[in-house]
């Protein structure tokens, strides 16, 4: 599925519930709720995003942009949103495909990724990414307290932001791929980025992924290391290939409480 023209692109909305590709979805899935947040979907320009932040609280807010795994801003990331909101943050999570179509109406994986996924040039999500940047600082976010995260695809696209965007002050990358090969639509990894980084960025990966080799993360710090800014890496070494997602059977419990929390130190740690 392609969505080509204005018109089309904006019938995309982010309603409630998970992506075709991942059900059924799992009794470990986590709900928090919306009990003393603003959160909905809200349009940056034409692009849709989920925004979850504290009620009330209108001004100077630390800002976390969450980036979407390969399925979109389905459930699972607005839930995501809405647990940082309950830490006091503006979270928003922007649907990055949105041009190319929508991610939550396919029900196989490899099609997705073939036909969505592949189709979206990093350098769009860059300037897509400011633009969240931009609406936050104008909409209550503290411009000087600015984080990202991301999980899967978006792991990769955090650290692609980090050496981006000189604004930024800190980045968390769940089990994001470090190395690959170019395209026109990907004519870079982070390896390749590693010592133009512009924030501070901890990567948390998992000893047991089938699709990102121990030895591709053992790189990635060697080349980290001929660079300023501070970064961390945690392998969890029980764990798969998203560890976070709650809603799948790659959840595992102990690693993905531990890198939240970590998470969140890691923000605070830099002064987000």
């Amino acid at each position: 599925m392609k969505i080509d023209t204005r018109r089309d692109f904006l019938k995309i909305s982010l309603a409630s519930g998970f992506a075709l590709a991942v059900q059924p979805v799992a009794a470990s899935t986590i709900q928090t709720d919306s009990e003393g947040l603003l959160a909905g979907e809200i349009r940056i320009g034409d692009m849709p995003a989920y925004r979850a932040q504290p009620a009330g609280a209108s001004t100077a807010l630390p800002t976390v942009i969450v980036i979407q795994e390969i399925f979109g801003v389905h459930e699972h990331i607005q839930d995501l949103c809405r647990r940082l909101a309950k830490q006091g943050y503006l979270a928003i999570a922007p649907e990055l495909y949105y041009r190319q179509g929508d991610p939550r109406t396919y029900t196989d994986t490899n099609e997705l990724v073939k036909n969505l996924v592949s189709q979206v040039p990093d350098a769009q999500v860059m300037s897509d990414l400011d633009q969240v940047a931009q609406w936050a600082a104008s909409h209550g976010g503290d411009a000087n307290r600015l984080a990202v995260t991301g999980f899967c695809w978006g792991g990769r696209i955090t650290w692609l932001y980090a050496a981006h965007n000189p604004k930024l002050k800190a980045g968390v990358a769940w089990y994001g791929r470090l190395i690959g090969q170019a395209s026109a639509n990907t004519p870079k990894q982070p390896i390749d980025v590693a010592r133009e980084l512009k924030a501070a960025v901890l990567g948390l990966y998992a000893g047991q992924d089938k699709g990102i080799s121990l030895e591709s993360v053992e790189q990635m710090k060697a080349a980290l290391k001929q660079q300023r800014q501070p970064f961390g890496m945690s392998v969890y070494e029980s764990a798969t290939h998203g560890f976070n997602a709650d809603y799948r059977p790659s959840y595992h419990e102990a690693a993905a409480r531990d890198a939240w929390e970590s998470m969140l130190k890691w923000f605070r740690q830099f002064g987000v």
